[in-house]
């Protein structure tokens, strides 16, 4: 495995994010004081049960929530205050597809691509070449309501890499889909991410998912700090595999 630049594309410094509440109830923390860098290349799963703030942390670094104290850095800047200056930067794979029922396959890759304001025909091959690499050659011209769960995903992930984005922020993007599907498009996504030299940041809550995808297992205790972080490599033996699942689920349950 190749090893990623000591480059960090995402820090988090000393990160805590508050939200208030009505009335005299406290206020709800669901970061607190996180300190965390992902590396340029790396491929980050960040591992937690529902309500550990892992959402939180994604919406920080997408530039969607500034945080209450501390610092969020992408490539050195700051997501949320600039948040214009990293369009095209950052791409997002979410829990369902979000494609667009009115525009077919190639319509909906294109769309990152018309923001970006790239030419007719750049966005056309682009998005052609993608869908190709997905799997979905055959139905460049389908509307979404054609295609199967997993080839809806497929164009989901080809709209990410269309726009040629350094850094993929992914939500959890396979727990809609059957596992046999998953599995494979697991496999395709990882594969995808280290042959295009991207940085991944993927939110899950299943522990195997988290083996089988990343090179970093971050594990989150609420409200979120860092309960584990290991360096991982997927060819670790079964027995390896185990014994880092009965880390982490002992961590989860402390």
């Amino acid at each position: 495995m190749t090893e990623p630049s000591a480059k960090p594309a995402i820090s988090l410094e000393n990160v805590s994010k508050t939200f208030g509440k009505a009335g005299n109830a406290p206020a709800f923390v669901a970061v607190d004081g996180l300190d965390l860098e992902i590396p340029e290349g790396q491929m980050l799963a960040l591992l937690g049960k529902t309500g550990c703030g892992k959402s939180t942390i994604f919406n920080m670094v997408a530039g969607l929530t500034a945080p209450t104290s501390g610092r969020v850095l992408v490539g050195g800047g700051d997501p949320f205050r600039d948040f214009d200056a990293f369009i095209g930067k950052m791409a997002i794979v979410f829990q369902n597809d979000r494609l667009l029922p009115w525009r077919t396959a190639l319509q909906n890759v294109e769309l990152g691509l018309e923001m970006l304001d790239r030419p007719a025909g750049e966005r056309r091959s682009t998005a052609t070449h993608w869908l190709e690499t997905l799997g979905l050659s055959g139905h460049l011209n389908d509307y979404p309501h054609a295609l199967s769960g997993g080839m809806r995903q497929r164009v989901s992930i080809a709209r990410a890499f269309a726009v040629d984005a350094k850094i993929l922020l992914c939500d959890e993007p396979f727990s809609a889909l059957d596992e046999m599907t998953a599995r494979g498009l697991r496999v395709e996504f990882a594969r995808l991410v280290k042959s295009n030299n991207k940085t991944a940041v993927f939110i899950t809550h299943s522990i195997d998912e988290a083996l089988a995808i990343g090179d970093r297992i971050v594990v989150l205790k609420r409200p979120a700090t860092v309960a584990i972080d290991l360096v991982f490599d997927r060819t670790e033996s079964e027995d390896g595999k185990e014994s880092i699942r009965d880390r982490i689920r002992t961590a989860l349950v402390a």
